[in-house]
């Protein structure tokens, strides 16, 4: 069993890089942490729509009978399952009170092209989302309810930051998750003939109101600025959702959720 007792050690500081953006865009890997998240990671795998590269383990963490045996099936499918101390494991581990177990994946990439209304009838599109949680709450609530695709536009949050497939639950792994920016999506949304469904304060219509018709995509803009005009201008449809307190907006992610049940109603 080879262990690593050294944090300055090569594998080492390549997990750490794959922290960052930069690090996974250069080699097109992501780090996974936590037992089900690596579970869902292998899980996927077996659909190819992921592979496997490595896991690195703690076994003075790892105390689930499950993650155990999530080892010892990989080890036999000739994945490289790497011990760590605790200590090492501790000082790349994103979370408190780490479960001891992580993985590093290469999942599946694709772009606008790999699209269309007929492998991907309805999308969401995040217009330059902030928080990494927040992408990953709406990919699970993609998967709830039974959604085709994730767009982040002109965005500085990838699908596979840690924060992301964390709170994702490895929806991450299953559905497409296409980063572009806003003018390339407007052209390819257009000829593709899909309907944009965008959200706004001041829009005249209700959501409830509105009959959904796919392909459909649900256009979100930022935390903090919302759909600008130009963003507006191409939806083929804007709606409100009602609030009745002293707030003006809802989370991202609840919007997100409110709009896509509501969705799932009309397009049932």
């Amino acid at each position: 069993m080879e262990l690593i007792t050294s944090r300055s050690n090569p594998k080492i500081k390549q997990l750490r890089l794959l922290k960052e953006r930069k690090g996974r865009q250069a080699s097109g890997l992501a780090l996974v942490e936590g037992i089900h998240p690596v579970g869902e990671a292998v899980a996927a795998s077996l659909s190819n729509k992921t592979a496997i590269e490595a896991i690195y383990y703690a076994p003075q963490l790892l105390q689930s009978v499950f993650a155990n045996a999530l080892l010892e099936g990989q080890t036999a499918q000739g994945i490289s399952c790497i011990a760590l101390t605790e200590e090492v494991f501790l000082s790349v581990a994103e979370k408190d009170n780490p479960q001891g177990i992580l993985a590093v994946v290469r999942p599946a990439r694709y772009t606008l092209d790999d699209l269309s209304p007929q492998n991907a009838p309805w999308c969401v599109a995040l217009v330059s989302p902030q928080d990494p949680g927040n992408v990953g709450a709406i990919l699970r609530t993609i998967d709830a309810v039974g959604a085709s695709a994730l767009l982040l536009l002109d965005s500085g949050v990838d699908a596979f930051h840690p924060s992301t497939v964390r709170a994702s639950m490895g929806a991450c792994f299953w559905y497409p998750a296409v980063s572009a920016t806003f003018a390339n999506f407007s052209q390819w949304a257009r000829q593709a003939g899909y309907s944009i469904y965008g959200t706004s304060a001041h829009a005249d219509q209700d959501y409830t109101q509105v009959e959904y018709r796919q392909p459909c995509i649900l256009l979100l803009g930022s935390e903090r600025e919302g759909l600008a005009a130009a963003h507006k201008a191409m939806c083929n449809s804007l709606v409100r959702i009602p609030m009745r307190g002293l707030g003006t907006s809802l989370n991202l992610a609840v919007a997100a959720g409110v709009m896509l049940y509501a969705m799932l109603e009309k397009l049932s």
